[in-house]
């Protein structure tokens, strides 16, 4: 009975983010309403090339199906926000998104998870690995007592400890990549995500001969 284990590292190709953004005031013009601001950031993401799809709604606050907030005229009235889900499959995407979103309307920019959309093959790739991993492993001990090995008598799987669930980053893990301005970024050395890195070992009974 013998132990394999394969490894890979992979790159994540779906980033999640989520964007809040909130109604706010600007000198002379009065308040901007959500509607706006709704409709200007689906107009940045479509400029960078997101299809409708990777835009979600995350959540609403200050909003229950009917805009109470806009009758009251004092200004202590209710700032509606409204929370989007963003996929990107890169970075360079979100830098892009970065640059066009109004500074007064975003009160939050935060990548929640970072996965990728092959996971499963990735997964059934290790698991064969793995497997020929401990063949091999058996073969040159039995040969080291002068045996050889004949067939597989079983195979078990571990518990996939070393698959990750969708990576779950806090704030302050990338918030230096948007605290600057777009030309200030544009002006430091690119900075990416680093690999995700996958593990899978089987436990295998093979008979001697």
């Amino acid at each position: 009975q013998v132990a394999g284990s394969a490894e890979m590292e992979i790159i994540p190709d779906e980033i999640y983010v989520v964007v809040t953004l909130k109604e706010y005031e600007k000198r002379g013009v009065g308040k901007i309403d959500l509607e706006k601001i709704k409709s200007d950031f689906l107009g940045f993401c479509r400029a960078i090339g997101l299809s409708d799809s990777a835009v979600s709604i995350a959540s609403y606050e200050g909003h229950n199906n009917y805009p109470w907030w806009k009758k009251r005229k004092t200004k202590d009235e209710l700032y509606a926000s409204i929370s989007y889900q963003v996929k990107f499959s890169n970075s360079k995407k979100m830098d892009e998104l970065v640059e066009k979103l109004d500074e007064d309307a975003t009160q939050n920019f935060a990548i929640s998870k970072v996965w990728h959309s092959k996971m499963q093959e990735h997964r059934m790739k290790l698991k064969i690995e793995a497997t020929k991993a401990a063949r091999n492993k058996a073969g040159y001990m039995a040969e080291a007592v002068g045996e050889k090995i004949g067939e597989a008598v079983s195979i078990v799987e571990s518990d996939e400890p070393g698959f990750p669930r969708p990576y779950e980053l806090s704030q302050e893990n990338v918030a230096f990549r948007y605290a600057a301005r777009a030309d200030a970024m544009a002006e430091t050395p690119a900075v990416d995500f680093k690999n995700i890195k996958l593990r899978y070992e089987v436990k295998a009974t093979f008979a001697l001969q």
